[in-house]
């Protein structure tokens, strides 16, 4: 139970008999992480030290921010998108985990600030992202917390692009480790959980059918990939929109059909923006828009599908024709379906990544953090990338965990790829 802790801004707190229920069945599925809070429950690597994390609030994240208290972190944690929480979870880690949480599904944009804030008034030494938005909120509004910062971890591309983007500009004042480049991270969170989640989202609020239907997949990154995928997997016939030559040869020889946003707009049932990039569906995309085309984001920021000018071509907007799901009727009759607000439709209308991926992913993060800790004198202000016995170790663990067994290298081959002498 709570400790008499009032430093919170949750839903309702009744909920948290369920949502402690929903904390337990993911750490049934995260047993690397698990392990990670059992050592950092004996070692304590971040005694004394304030944590502030604007993260999704699902009960995967219930368990990181677990791992962390558990190895003496003093934590707070506030949303990082107005619609990913999980009502049941922020009441249940207030209650049962005494662990002070800001985050509301639904909040407006000036709740969702006013969190931030109280994230930032804790006064940490150490942040973690996704989208990158308390790094970017300490540089405009709280440099004086700037000089205490050990170092940020950030989860998402959406905020490593804008991470690297400012440590190329000067303007990056303390360190950050890219925990989203990981391998344990990128190569499985973004396209196995991206890709199943981003599908459990559609239809949940859709209920459509995808076998049969064009679905276009704007990026084919590693989110893009799971996601086109997983579509091609129930049927879809899968186009592929790309910006980069080797991305669009790749989903070519993937065997996706690859055109301009502005062909694929003619033809699409159903769009998924994946860019972490703006206005990647825009005004000439839906004035050619089949009727009844439904568009949604799964990218971090809702800035992937202009909203706005979509607003502008309809003669009205029918909001809530199911839950999630608003309808824009244009001028000539046709129908244009938004999903989820234009925000991120897996954890806007589904529940997120599943339990298991999240697991190497927030392993990972954890294991960041300490490693944060402990090399603290050596970081300079700039984006690192997670060290390489981190990822192995998680992934070694996970296989372990899957009951898998792979080769290890004998003597003779350590030599072999050690050696230039031997040739055909």
């Amino acid at each position: 139970m709570a400790k008499g802790n009032n430093n919170y801004d949750v839903k309702d707190i009744k909920l948290a008999d369920g949502g402690k229920k929903r904390i337990e069945w993911a750490d049934n599925d995260m047993p690397v992480l698990k392990v990670i809070r059992e050592r950092f429950t004996k070692e304590k690597p971040f005694k004394g030290m304030k944590m502030s994390a604007c993260l999704h609030v699902t009960a995967e994240t219930a368990n990181l921010v677990r791992a962390l208290k558990a190895g003496g972190a003093d934590i707070v944690l506030c949303a990082s998108n107005p619609l990913s929480t999980q009502d049941d979870v922020a009441a249940a880690l207030v209650k049962h985990y005494d662990i002070p949480v800001h985050a509301i599904k639904g909040e407006d944009n000036k709740t969702y600030y006013k969190h931030l804030k109280s994230a930032l008034e804790h006064n940490p030494v150490i942040t973690m992202d996704d989208g990158a938005d308390l790094v970017s909120e300490i540089h405009k509004s709280y440099p004086k917390l700037i000089k205490q910062i050990v170092a940020s971890m950030e989860e998402t591309t959406t905020g490593v692009i804008r991470l690297r983007a400012m440590e190329r500009d000067k303007a990056l004042k303390f360190p950050v480790i890219a925990v989203n480049d990981a391998d344990t991270k990128h190569l499985f969170d973004n396209r196995y959980g991206t890709g199943q989640s981003t599908i459990d989202g559609i239809i949940r609020a859709t209920d459509v059918l995808l076998a049969g239907r064009t679905v276009v997949t704007a990026g084919y990154g590693w989110c893009g990939k799971g996601f086109a995928m997983r579509a091609k997997g129930m049927g879809a016939n899968v186009i592929v929109t790309e910006i980069d030559p080797i991305k669009a040869i790749e989903a070519a020889m993937d065997g996706f059909r690859v055109m301009p946003m502005k062909e694929a707009a003619k033809e699409g049932d159903v769009f998924c923006t994946l860019t972490g990039n703006h206005s990647v569906i825009r005004e000439e995309h839906f004035k050619v828009m089949k009727d009844g085309a439904m568009v949604c984001n799964s990218g971090h920021f809702d800035v992937e599908i202009d909203i706005p000018v979509l607003a502008k071509l309809a003669t009205k907007v029918n909001k809530g024709v199911r839950n999630f799901v608003d309808e824009y009727v244009m001028k000539d009759g046709r129908s244009v379906y938004v999903l989820g607000e234009g925000r991120l439709i897996n954890l806007a209308a589904a529940e997120g990544h599943p339990a298991s991926v999240m697991d190497m992913s927030f392993a990972t993060q954890a294991l960041a953090s300490e490693y944060a800790v402990k090399n603290k004198a050596k970081l300079q202000a700039k984006v690192y990338t997670v060290p390489k016995e981190i990822d192995s170790w998680v992934a070694s663990l996970k296989l372990e965990t899957m009951g898998i067994k792979i080769d290890k290298l004998t003597a003779t081959q350590k030599k072999y790829l050690s050696s230039w002498e031997m040739g055909t």
